[in-house]
């Protein structure tokens, strides 16, 4: 499976017989863009801005983590704002949310070749999951790699919890990775 999940940060994961083998680090803002993080940058750039005395460390950090993505490009961390920005119109919205799918879309076929082109299935998660037009621009460009399935929303908590409870009461064995 490859598993996209797009909400805050944005992680697309290549899962193999259960386990993930295969996952860029959303939480330190690598991998495609999202509403709050600037996905993965060019390293040279990065080098430069890091010591151009003009920034501390904290808010460098923070131009990734927190203050990338749609909040650098157009004052927002909420996608149906974009959204409804494109609907009105705005060119600029439209471009970044078409390379929002974009960089989505690439990360899903950089996954399908750790899978060595065998997919399943290509999964979208998260609270953008319920966009139709995000949902259908990635399935223009990733469809022909496997079916997409869509579990919209922020369940991940719930799932987790789930799990942990499985095995506290001794339904399920908890698995070493």
């Amino acid at each position: 499976l490859i598993v996209a999940h797009m909400g805050g940060g944005v992680s697309v994961g290549a899962h193999k017989r259960g386990r993930v083998v295969d996952v860029n680090n959303a939480l330190d803002g690598e991998g495609p863009f999202s509403p709050e993080r600037a996905g993965t940058v060019p390293v040279g750039d990065l080098i430069k801005l890091c010591y151009s005395n003009k920034y501390t460390e904290k808010e460098i950090y923070s131009k990734i983590i927190g203050k990338g993505g749609y909040v650098a490009y157009l004052n927002t961390n909420d996608a149906r704002d974009v959204l409804k920005l494109v609907e009105e119109g705005n060119e600029e919205a439209k471009l970044y949310l078409n390379a929002f799918i974009y960089q989505i879309a690439k990360a899903v076929g950089a996954n399908a070749a750790v899978l060595e082109g065998k997919v399943d299935s290509i999964i979208l998660t998260g609270g953008i999951a319920y966009s139709d037009v995000v949902v259908e621009g990635l399935k223009n460009k990733i469809g022909w790699i496997s079916n997409v399935t869509v579990y919209p929303g922020e369940d991940e908590l719930l799932a987790l919890a789930e799990g942990a409870l499985r095995v506290l009461n001794g339904e399920e064995e908890a698995k070493e990775y």
